[in-house]
């Protein structure tokens, strides 16, 4: 079927909105009509690694929307079903099996290959292929072809696609992290290093855990004060000081739980100076591949740093908690998002990219 997608060539190039050929859902696959998409940092941080010789590259993993078709094998999903798109798994090998499946042993093949698992492509223009199933989904498209493993029902009829498209990744991912693995009980201190969507995600979920303590290390000004609104209990800007000793003040002494959104070495280094004895810091920012780090720090105070996928979220799982409590009112996501025209999508990586947008949302 001929659909309109957003279209990749080059490194710094913008998208374009042009025709290809998508083929259509195979036994195992499901066929979504594209209500809306978040745009991820992970998405731009591909982008950025295309040249030529790759071809015409769709992205888009933070797709939401209604279930056209499915193939004769799919269980559980129907047409006319709201759906959320997330990340793929095999869910046969050893780490998805135990519950692990964000460090799927087949996830590159999976997620980035850019076909799908069998090296066949699912889009063509011209006859030749396009790198597509990017996360299974390639979302920046008025359809995608998905599968069961990472497709989620939205029971709630009235809840939002717009809101709820980046519950695939980006706000899986900060909420996860807290929710799924640091765990804040209500005497936690809870830190936060990056006011994007993730980490302000991260601030909603451990609000809605209870903690006694939210703090945010932020230097955009217009984050910090959405970050304030948001109700976090002190907003710090890294730039204006000791950012070390600012977030042991906010904190009574130390995070007891901290999180980093930036994969900035120098920020996760003080992010786990600041930390409290026994504390704990979860990395999810891909950044430069080395870090120093203070061992005699780390082992004298029982410190622990740990990186985090997806959240460690099973999305079918998942994803419906986090419906429930963006529909209590404890998740307002709502109030992270702002929508654009798919035509707009250049628009939109601009304004993230300046801080004045900190979840675009493009819809069709």
């Amino acid at each position: 079927m001929r659909i309109t997608a957003a279209v990749s060539r080059a490194a710094g190039a913008g998208f374009t909105l042009e025709t290809v050929e998508l083929d259509p859902p195979r036994a195992d696959e499901i066929l979504v009509r594209i209500a809306a998409g978040g745009l991820c940092h992970t998405d731009l941080a591909i982008r950025s690694a295309i040249t030529p010789e790759h071809g015409p590259v769709v992205l888009g993993h933070e797709g939401a929307g209604v279930v056209e078709e499915v193939g004769g094998a799919v269980s559980g999903v129907r047409p006319g079903d709201r759906v959320i798109l997330s990340y793929r798994s095999c869910r046969r090998c050893g780490r998805c099996l135990a519950g692990r499946p964000a460090y799927c042993e087949q996830s590159m093949r999976l997620n980035n290959s850019g076909r799908r698992a069998d090296g066949s492509a699912t889009m063509r223009q011209a006859g030749a292929p396009v790198a597509g199933s990017f996360f299974g989904q390639s979302s920046f498209a008025t359809h995608a072809l998905a599968s069961t493993d990472n497709v989620v029902v939205v029971a709630d009829e009235g809840a939002d696609l717009a809101t709820v498209a980046p519950l695939g990744c980006g706000f899986q991912t900060g909420a996860g992290a807290v929710l799924n693995v640091l765990r804040p009980d209500p005497d936690a201190r809870f830190a936060v290093y990056g006011a994007g969507g993730v980490g302000l995600s991260a601030l909603l979920a451990a609000k809605a855990a209870g903690a006694a303590s939210t703090v945010v290390v932020e230097p955009v000004a217009v984050r910090r004060e959405l970050a304030d609104r948001l109700g976090a209990t002190a907003v710090i800007d890294p730039t204006d000081g000791d950012v070390v000793a600012a977030v042991r003040e906010a904190t009574g002494g130390g995070p007891s739980h901290a999180l980093d959104t930036t994969g900035v070495p120098a920020v996760v280094a003080d992010a786990v100076r600041a930390l409290a004895p026994t504390g704990t810091l979860v990395v999810v920012g891909l950044g430069a591949a080395e870090l120093t780090l203070d061992l005699q720090d780390l082992m004298l105070n029982g410190k622990a740093v740990r990186g985090c996928i997806e959240g460690d979220a099973v999305p079918q799982r998942f994803i419906p908690e986090l419906l429930d409590l963006h529909a209590a009112g404890r998740f307002p996501v709502q109030e992270l998002i702002t929508t654009y025209s798919f035509t707009d999508i250049n628009r939109a990586v601009a304004d993230q990219r300046a801080g004045r947008a900190v979840k675009p949302v493009l819809v069709w």
